[in-house]
């Protein structure tokens, strides 16, 4: 088939394009940016349109596969339509491809990516062979060894970050169905948690759907794996009814003495019980998961180390959410010298997160010596303007009582300057969002020693 991809650049959509170009099938994409997420052989494959125009989509296209990002006037979803080219969203598409393989998806407001990865290690590890889609690059994925978010398994297995904006997640055929937790997130969508467990509640039903694959996991079963330590995911799975499902729980209470991990965070051991669960119902020897799980190195932009600044550790993270950030903070703190201090570079990620959560983002911070705030990231399309009147990283500072070295830095290069005046060696730097931070590391002068 002939295939368009409308942002072809994003984590998710990116990799499923990759999918279809290993099975053989003719790629084009657009996008607003070139994509960072292909590596330079599979791009030089796809046929790719810097911006959004009509023209972009030739006729002859046999399917267009559009980001949940992109708004309804988009002219080449636009021009599919006059067409009558068939067009799925990238989570219908995810959805059709799910009803092909045992599908294991895991959902949730926080450590999908890296739950993903390690229950990828873990099958990779048993001969399993896994197809694994991912929002985030693994070591090892691409080509070469290279980091992807996506891994070309033959295996019969489907590994996929379910992602429940706009409750994406509700077009997927799930065999295996993990919730790490569940908390209020994607308000500007959802509007309050009710809603949110309403639509987990949806998700974990889809479990039971018909779909196509019969192959040789058909009679395991079906699967519910549940953080216990979450009380409002806990409390879902454990009231709900449904029927041919096994519910399995997981809690750091339980943790098995010997399963160690090379990576910092207490978040990080809860991922792994869960990776730990699927491993169990795979029948996999104890030995063989605690191998995997040590030997997983995490993830892109999840508390990854980068260089050196006046012999201070640099590390980038995605974190965006007030969990995620003390979960990151916390996991810093581990490996952190005891003369050191713990700064982090933080970019709010949309002013409708910001002011819905604000009473989170005020102790989000407890764990850093010192904070730097940096402009809101707006997300173009999904915000008003009314609402940036209302909330800014100025007023966000100054409701922030820890810590007291706290400061609002507009400008990338002034932040530069600040760092390169103020860390030491044993200090440990984040640079954190969800936003275009990321950029600032091409600023730096990072060192390998």
């Amino acid at each position: 088939m002939k295939i368009h991809f409308i942002g072809i650049g994003g984590i998710g959509i990116s990799a499923l394009a990759k999918y279809y170009l290993y099975e053989g099938h003719e790629i084009s994409g657009s996008d607003l940016s070139y994509p960072n997420v292909f590596s330079d052989e599979e791009l030089s494959k796809i046929k790719f349109y810097l911006g959004h125009k009509a023209d972009n989509l030739k006729n002859n296209v046999d399917l267009v596969i559009y980001t949940n990002a992109i708004t309804k006037d988009n002219p080449e979803l636009l021009k599919a339509k006059k067409l009558n080219i068939k067009t799925y969203s990238y989570p219908k598409a995810l959805g059709e491809l799910t009803k092909k393989y045992f599908t294991i998806a895991v959902s949730g407001m926080h450590g999908k990516s890296t739950t993903t990865a390690m229950i990828a290690n873990l099958l990779i590890e048993a001969n399993l062979d896994p197809l694994v889609i991912i929002g985030s690059k693994v070591n090892g994925f691409g080509p070469d060894g290279k980091p992807s978010n996506f891994r070309y398994g033959k295996g019969e297995i489907l590994i996929i970050e379910a992602d429940e904006y706009k409750g994406g997640f509700l077009n997927h055929y799930p065999d295996i169905l993990i919730i790490t937790n569940i908390e209020e997130e994607h308000l500007d969508y959802y509007k309050n948690l009710k809603n949110i467990l309403r639509a987990f509640e949806k998700f974990i039903h889809r479990l039971n759907k018909k779909k196509k694959y019969k192959g040789s996991f058909s009679n395991l079963g079906k699967f519910l794996i549940v953080n216990r330590d979450n009380k409002t995911a806990y409390v879902l799975a454990k009231n709900l009814k449904i029927k041919n499902v096994k519910k399995i729980f997981y809690s750091l209470k339980e943790k098995p003495k010997k399963l160690k991990l090379s990576i910092p965070g207490i978040h990080n051991v809860s991922n792994s019980l869960a990776a730990y669960k699927v491993g169990k119902i795979f029948n996999l020897d104890d030995k063989k998961i605690f191998k995997a799980l040590y030997e997983f190195k995490g993830i892109w932009r999840r508390l990854e180390f980068k260089g050196y600044l006046n012999g201070a550790k640099i590390f980038d993270d995605y974190g965006h959410h007030p969990t995620e950030i003390k979960a990151t903070l916390q996991a810093a703190r581990e490996i952190l010298n005891k003369s050191g201090k713990l700064y982090l570079v933080f970019q709010p990620h949309q002013y409708y997160r910001t002011l819905l959560l604000f009473d989170k983002f005020k102790t989000a911070f407890d764990l850093a010596d010192v904070l730097i705030l940096t402009d809101i990231y707006s997300v173009a399309g999904r915000e008003k303007e009314s609402i940036k009147k209302k909330v800014n990283s100025e007023i966000l500072l100054k409701a922030i009582k820890k810590p007291q070295n706290k400061f609002y830095i507009k400008d990338f290069n002034e932040i530069k300057k600040f760092l390169e005046a103020n860390l030491k060696k044993g200090d440990i730097c984040i640079i954190m969002g969800a936003g275009d931070i990321w950029k600032f590391f091409a600023e730096l002068n990072l060192r390998e020693i």
